[in-house]
């Protein structure tokens, strides 16, 4: 047996269930399906995202999730304008919008959740 034909399902971990749903269905637009006192669970495109109520959190530094968006460039004002601070890393070489390209040509730009998780966009 594979997984290979399976659905992903994604988790992220919150200490704030509420105020995760609002930035991730608010201000991200994804599609909440259920909140319980567990989970706040949403649809982005065909992934399931179950954003998990946790009793603490030490955010990791590096990204937990991410996005394949098409134009970065064009996605990015959009969720400036929502309330989203794109991040900045000494040494990284990124441009003025905050994007960094890697040396196989993909453009990435990284952003925090409420709770500082690290979520990126990047444009293939």
């Amino acid at each position: 047996m594979s997984l290979r034909d399976a659905s992903i399902v994604a988790f992220v971990p919150t200490t704030d269930l509420g105020r995760a749903r609002a930035f991730y269905a608010g201000v991200l637009g994804l599609i909440e399906v259920e909140t319980n006192d567990f989970a706040c669970v949403l649809r982005a495109g065909a992934t399931m995202l179950r954003v998990t109520r946790v009793e603490s959190l030490t955010p990791h530094p590096f990204t937990v999730l991410g996005w394949e968006v098409d134009d970065i460039t064009a996605t990015m004002p959009s969720l400036t304008a929502a309330g989203v601070t794109f991040n900045r890393y000494e040494g990284m070489g990124q441009d003025d919008a905050g994007v960094w390209t890697a040396p196989s040509g993909a453009r990435i730009a990284w952003f925090p959740d409420p709770d500082g998780n690290v979520l990126s966009l990047t444009q293939a």
